[in-house]
């Protein structure tokens, strides 16, 4: 495929057909939607969420469907990082995609070897997920503390030279503080917003829904929670921004884009329709020609607002 001058990025050094890439946790290793999706012309794949060791994830219901969203508690359920770089990365690399790895630790020091063992060709970048709890400091989730984060985004800069970008927790009293430390210690790029903490009730057996009691609200329910948060952002640092949270369609990547996203992430749209994804870039497109419009990067951070 020749590559579309109109959405063709540079983003982060990174060489993307597109700025649309998919939402870790939502599109698998990529390999699940070849027969759906154009895994070359996604901007990036980034992967299920990687940690040291296996994981089998949380017992019990781990989706539950809400108005406009989704509950999600896989408790980061994968085979870890050297079943990945063994036999997942080798078997992937024949779809020409850049793969982004989104990774968990309990502990800074985690996060550091994690993002050495990914120092290897073959892994465009690293996404940090830090909306986990830190083991070593009494379970504080490392995303709701501006310091626990600042501390991992510098361990994993110490260990590679892959471009590292911090994932947003949304579940924060001031996000643009959590940016900025993140943008202090050394991040590359931001990608926001994470999941929303909720909970579903089941009230013929008067009890929740989720094995884990809480879970991870996603989808169309919190775009406008995601969208004002990356403007947010996008006022408080000078390293680009990824977009996510609740992107259905290509007008939806718009408004990022206009809040001052640099590129964007679709996750639980992959759920409802697996050709998401190739719509949207065509959405994209589309609406670039209608407005007369050379380049995707004519809309980032072109939000008009009324001074007062």
């Amino acid at each position: 495929m020749h590559r579309n001058p109109r959405l063709a990025v540079d983003f982060l050094g990174i060489s993307m057909d597109t700025p649309v890439m998919t939402a870790s946790g939502t599109f698998g290793f990529g390999e699940e939607f070849e027969d759906f999706a154009d895994l070359a012309e996604l901007g990036a794949v980034v992967v299920k969420g990687t940690t040291l060791y296996p994981r089998r994830g949380n017992e019990g219901v781990r989706i539950a469907e809400t108005p406009s969203g989704m509950l999600n508690s896989i408790g980061l359920e994968n085979p870890g990082v050297e079943y990945f770089l063994q036999s997942i990365l080798p078997r992937i690399s024949k779809y020409h995609m850049n793969v982004i790895v989104n990774i968990s630790g309990s502990s800074a020091e985690e996060y550091g070897k994690l993002a050495e063992r990914l120092d290897v060709p073959g892994v465009a970048a690293i996404e940090l997920n830090v909306s986990c709890p830190n083991v070593k400091d009494g379970g504080i989730i490392f995303g709701t503390d501006p310091k626990a984060a600042a501390e991992v985004v510098a361990q994993a800069k110490k260990h590679t030279k892959k471009p590292v970008i911090l994932k947003l927790s949304p579940n924060v009293t001031d996000i643009a503080e959590m940016a900025r430390a993140g943008e202090a210690a050394g991040a590359d790029a931001l990608s926001l917003i994470n999941t929303l903490m909720g909970m579903a009730i089941d009230i013929r057996t008067w009890r929740p829904v989720l094995g884990n009691i809480t879970g991870g609200l996603s989808g169309p329910c919190v775009k406008p929670v995601a969208l004002r948060m990356v403007w947010q952002v996008a006022q408080a640092v000078k390293i680009p921004i990824i977009g996510m949270g609740g992107i259905m369609t290509a007008e939806d990547a718009v408004e990022f884009f206009l809040a001052g996203a640099s590129a964007v992430e679709v996750g639980t749209a992959n759920f409802c329709d697996p050709s998401v994804t190739r719509n949207i870039i065509r959405g994209l497109d589309a609406y670039l020609k209608q407005r007369n419009l050379s380049h995707i990067s004519e809309l980032i951070g072109q939000l008009k607002v009324d001074k007062e």
